[in-house]
């Protein structure tokens, strides 16, 4: 491929700030992120922000199909004739915004679970990690790129500052790795900040299955809501409503200690709160 700056240049156009557009201008980077990511020939992939087909050309070149998601028309002409000239036909291209996409449609047309591979505008990304986590029984894993304060939260252990709500929903339903670092110099237009790439491959059996997934993920949202405030104070003044009595008897019973802080809990822990919580929640309403 043209490097992106030729590209862009020759069709007149210029990468949009708003739609966080940072084309990686690297081929060998390109391939090593596909190489990393383990895509064997029968894989359905679905690119998320193709953009001008850095890695959704040698994606395509390995994987059974493609997916190519970009919500910019402009680059979808542009990606359309990239691919033509690769002499690739194993490629669809969505022009759509990738938070509006039916991902478990995709999936059922092909039965089979994809894999997801993208560079995540910064502004979006959280919602796109809460987008697969609730669409993960048709997604094996994703190989994503992010910038790199956002891996680092991403990735954090429990008791670490940058531990929070999206760590920890990740955490109890998959497994995260760093697959690779790349530098701001490998983008065109050049980003301020370098970035990083992590792979989430979702669980097929959870190790600590929660009695309802949905109230897990709202109590670990009440409970990151006011993360300088202990777990007790936090959860009776959350979205959940529950009083004060209510938050200690459920802290209790999971055994863990009123005083702690959300950012302190273990997936376990957070199942056990979820579902003392939700039980005593439940029969209060009977």
């Amino acid at each position: 491929m043209m490097s992106p700056r030729t590209l862009l240049s020759a069709w007149n156009l210029r990468a949009k700030k708003q739609l966080g557009q940072n084309f990686l201008a690297d081929p060998s980077t390109a391939e090593m992120i596909v190489t990393r990511s383990q895509i064997v020939p029968g894989d359905i992939v679905l690119e998320i922000g193709a953009g001008l087909g850095a890695l959704t050309i040698p994606a395509a070149r390995v994987a059974q199909k493609v997916y190519a998601v970009d919500r910019d028309p402009r680059m979808i002409r542009l990606l359309k004739t990239e691919l033509l000239a690769n002499r690739l036909s194993n490629v669809r291209v969505i022009e759509e915004n990738i938070l509006k996409v039916d991902i478990e449609a995709l999936a059922e047309d092909d039965h089979r679970q994809l894999v997801v591979m993208g560079n995540l505008p910064y502004n979006i990304s959280s919602q796109i990690l809460v987008q697969l986590i609730q669409s993960r029984k048709v997604v094996d894993r994703a190989i994503l790129m992010f910038q790199k304060e956002l891996a680092q939260r991403i990735t954090a252990p429990p008791g670490c500052r940058d531990y929070g709500r999206l760590t920890a929903m990740l955490r109890y339903c998959s497994d995260i790795r760093r697959l690779a670092n790349v530098g701001a110099s490998l983008f065109f237009p050049r980003p301020k900040v370098d970035s990083e790439v992590i792979e989430v491959k979702f669980k097929d059996i959870l190790e600590h299955p929660a009695d309802n997934e949905d109230f897990l993920f709202k109590t670990i949202k009440a409970a990151f809501g006011q993360r300088r405030k202990t777990l007790r104070n936090a959860l009776a003044g959350s979205a959940l409503r529950p009083d004060n009595k209510t938050v200690a008897t459920a802290l209790k019973d999971a055994g863990i200690d009123s005083s702690r802080r959300a950012e302190t809990l273990e997936t376990e822990e957070f199942v056990r709160l979820s579902n003392c919580l939700g039980r005593i929640l439940e029969n209060l309403q009977e």
